[in-house]
């Protein structure tokens, strides 16, 4: 499982709309055998495949929150969308492995739900909420060329405030 290389803007991956995945083999698990290697590596708590140059619609994610009691999960979804996002909205910092140094304030739905599939196909349903969400939503906007600058209403150097996470 081979740490992949993180590409950074302006690379033309970031900006195109990534594939729906239909063939779930072992070509896939690896891939996102190779994602989850790279996320750790780098860290971050979430990757995209167009982050690694891999025009599929794949995340993954890996989370925990002692303080809140909530344990360590990792996810892989395959072609993953939102089908419902709670109205109430909240601001938080986010920062992005493929535009490092910046950080910037970020409005995200409190919580949301996800539908997809495992890397065997098998359909997934996710009812997410708090900051889960919030990375969720930070890796589906990588599928659709959406980066988190684009959705922030401030951006800055990361030596200004250094209290925000790679996803």
């Amino acid at each position: 499982m081979p740490v992949r290389e993180i590409v950074t803007v302006p690379h033309p991956a970031l900006r195109r709309k990534a594939q729906r995945v239909t063939t779930f083999d072992a070509a896939l698990r690896r891939l996102v055998d190779d994602m989850i290697e790279t996320m750790r590596a780098a860290p971050g708590v979430g990757l995209a495949a167009p982050q690694v140059n891999v025009s599929q619609r794949v995340i993954v994610v890996e989370y925990e929150d002692e303080e809140a009691g909530v344990p360590h999960q990792l996810y892989a979804v395959v072609n993953p969308r939102v089908v419902w996002a709670a109205p109430e909205i909240e601001w938080g910092v986010e920062g992005c492995l493929s535009i490092p140094g910046l950080a910037g304030e970020v409005p995200r739905a409190r919580a949301v739900t996800v539908v997809g599939q495992d890397p065997h196909g098998q359909p997934l349903r996710l009812n997410l909420d708090g900051w889960v969400a919030r990375i969720f939503q930070h890796e589906i906007d990588h599928l659709n060329g959406v980066l988190f600058t684009d959705r922030a209403r401030r951006v800055w150097r990361l030596e200004e405030s250094p209290s925000a996470a790679a996803v």
